[in-house]
């Protein structure tokens, strides 16, 4: 039997909900990326000018980047949590 958190639930804050949409924005965007150079070789750009480069590095940053926020996000609930689990 798991224990109630006192009061309800507790109310979402607005870094949990800015890291939460900044996450998902990032995978969004490195997927959006991603079809961007697939669609790139089938036309036989060239990568190394423009834009590309730019966004290849995105394709590789922006999952590790959103990771870690959603990583923050569950860490910072769990502490929160648990404050309030043991202040009553």
């Amino acid at each position: 039997m798991s224990t109630r958190t006192p009061g309800g639930d507790l109310p979402v804050r607005r870094i949990d909900r800015i890291l939460a949409f900044m996450s998902l924005g990032l995978l969004v965007l490195s997927i959006a990326c991603f079809f961007a150079i697939i669609l790139g070789s089938a036309a036989k750009v060239d990568f190394a000018s423009g834009l590309w480069p730019t966004v290849g590095v995105v394709v590789y940053i922006a999952p590790i980047l959103a990771f870690a926020m959603l990583i923050t996000v569950l860490i910072m609930s769990f502490v929160r949590r648990a404050r309030a689990n043991r202040g009553e």
